[in-house]
């Protein structure tokens, strides 16, 4: 178990502080982006609807414009930028709408915010770069790790520290981030069973990480997929960000360990017998018709 007296060393204290704040102002901006984009919609403008990212450059350089007062569909379409040029009659349409000068003053004052926003979360993670440069060696070793990155991996040396000496195993880490499902039984039926309520900063850290893996072609890229058609979405980011832990926490034991993908197919390799009853399952299903397996002819 975890000595009760633990306290984390300043350094630790510190940069936690400051990941905690950035990315509390990541999700200020993001709400600003929503708001924004609300009343863009009120007016009938559908930017986001063509452009994936209406802060970036193309969409940054029209909503200028609009504010700006300019109005006509063409001029704004005009503004976008390389592939997004390919683009120009639906843009036009898209930015058909209802907007005025009402609009034009509040679209400002939201650019305005998410601009002070952002160059205060640049300014933090350069001073996170700075805290947290004697740990490069460990940051490195989780950025490795599919979905974590640099950020990712920052959050998680502040949330858990770098000295898993604490932690007798990595059933106790994931435990600790009530990351690991407690069993319920009850009059010997089981129930289904919750992690309970645990640091929703090292949540949110691992349920980007799990989101970001799932869109890889990795192990735990397969391990949140196969677990999302049985058990549902929210299960399978709770087991991919189980794994990511329990990942990190051997990554950090040894000062010279490297990340190591186990490949998509591993599970089919670790039980072949058990991929061909699902195989011939899936062919029966589609089938409609008994499937029965005989040795090829040599």
């Amino acid at each position: 178990m975890l000595r009760p007296s633990f306290i984390p060393p300043p350094w630790q204290r510190e940069l936690r502080d400051l990941c905690r704040y950035r990315r509390t102002l990541v999700q200020e901006r993001t709400r600003e982006k929503q708001r924004a984009e609300k009343l863009l919609e009120d007016t009938q403008i559908k930017l986001s609807s063509v452009i994936s990212d209406i802060f970036g450059k193309s969409g940054r350089d029209m909503l200028d414009a609009l504010i700006a007062g300019q109005r006509d569909p063409y001029v704004l379409a005009d503004l976008a930028r390389g592939s997004m040029r390919g683009k120009k009659s639906v843009l036009q349409e898209a930015l058909t709408g209802h907007f005025r000068d009402h609009h034009g003053y509040l679209l400002a004052m939201m650019c305005d915010r998410i601009d002070a926003l952002t160059a205060q979360i640049e300014a933090l993670t350069g001073r996170i770069d700075e805290a947290i440069a004697p740990f490069a060696a460990q940051m490195a070793q989780l950025d490795e790790i599919p979905g974590v990155g640099k950020t990712g991996a920052q959050e998680l040396i502040a949330e858990i520290g770098v000295d898993m000496a604490r932690f007798p195993t990595a059933a106790h880490l994931v435990s600790w981030a009530k990351f690991a499902p407690r069993a319920r039984q009850s009059a010997g039926k089981s129930k289904p069973g919750s992690t309970g309520k645990g640091n929703p900063w090292i949540a949110g850290t691992l349920g980007e990480a799990a989101i970001g893996a799932a869109r890889t072609k990795t192990f735990l890229g397969s391990r949140y997929h196969r677990l999302a058609r049985r058990r549902g979405k929210q299960r399978a980011l709770v087991a991919a960000g189980n794994s990511i832990l329990t990942i990190t926490y051997y990554l950090l034991s040894d000062p010279g360990a490297r990340f190591t993908d186990l490949g998509p197919d591993w599970h089919d390799r670790l039980t072949p017998l058990r991929r061909k009853r699902q195989l011939i399952a899936e062919l029966e299903r589609l089938s409609g018709k008994k499937v029965l397996l005989q040795e090829a002819a040599a």
